[in-house]
């Protein structure tokens, strides 16, 4: 199979990715023929799995919005994926061309194709690291210097938390994130859920593991609503993906009591 242009080279072609899968729900084309598969697969089981992906993505820029609106001046995107229309750094530097955003994701294709879009933006930058190595992670931010950690920080981890097990300790990660930021930062969180329609979540959670063999874990909500121990809540909490501050009708993607994910942004007092 031939590797395209964009793809860096040593990359796994004959395995999917999350990042890559998730730009394929999204109709992107920086993804593989196994990508657009399992994706496929995926609508297969759900037909309306794509109505989840753009959920989701609304849900990013709606949060970035509120966060640049209270004042944050910089984020840092941990599981980033691939970059669509709508990415951090474009919100959020639409409302102030300062803000300085720093993309982290473990896919290398992800990494280099925010490089791509972002050279020649001073404010901007991407890194590869891994979520589950929290002081690695942390400590490559600091070496950006893109990210002040003695400022507030708009931390988001986007429907990524969901490929983390429960042996990675998902909750204990986003603690040790907050940990590193200071009072006044704040914690976006998506995670898909099996709390509103636990067969098709099943459905999912069976063939991502042993088709396209990607651990993905749909949980419950309480299980959702403890990775936000230790920030206070943004109203109206922890709820589904497009009851979350939606602006217009255009952020229903989802119909009430449908969605497979749920989100909420939390802040530390």
């Amino acid at each position: 199979m031939d590797r395209p242009a964009w793809a860096p080279e040593g990359v796994d072609m004959q395995q999917a990715s999350p990042a890559r899968m998730y730009d394929a729900l999204l109709g992107g084309s920086h993804n593989f023929d196994i990508d657009r598969k399992a994706a496929e697969m995926g609508k297969q089981l759900v037909p309306d799995l794509p109505r989840l992906a753009l959920s989701n993505r609304a849900f990013l820029r709606r949060a970035v919005r509120f966060l640049a609106d209270s004042g944050i001046r910089q984020f840092l995107d941990i599981g980033s994926g691939i970059p669509t229309a709508g990415n951090v750094h474009e919100v959020a530097q639409d409302i102030d061309p300062e803000c300085r955003v720093l993309y982290a994701d473990i896919d290398p294709v992800a990494v280099a194709h925010s490089r791509a879009i972002l050279h020649g933006n001073d404010n901007a930058t991407a890194i590869e690291a891994d979520l589950r190595k929290p002081d690695e992670l942390l400590a490559r931010v600091r070496e950006t210097g893109v990210i002040d950690f003695d400022k507030p920080v708009g931390v988001l981890l986007i429907a990524v938390l969901h490929l983390l097990s429960d042996e990675d300790r998902p909750a204990e990660m986003v603690a040790r994130l907050r940990g590193a930021v200071r009072t006044g930062s704040y914690v976006a969180i998506s995670h898909l859920t099996s709390a509103l329609r636990p067969e098709d979540a099943g459905k999912l959670g069976a063939n991502a593991a042993n088709e396209s063999r990607i651990g993905i874990h749909f949980r419950s909500r309480d299980a959702i609503a403890t990775m936000f121990e230790g920030w206070a809540l943004v109203e109206p909490g922890v709820v589904e993906l497009p009851a979350w501050r939606p602006e217009s009708e255009r952020d229903l993607h989802e119909a009430p009591g449908r969605s497979l994910g749920l989100a909420g942004v939390g802040f530390k007092v």
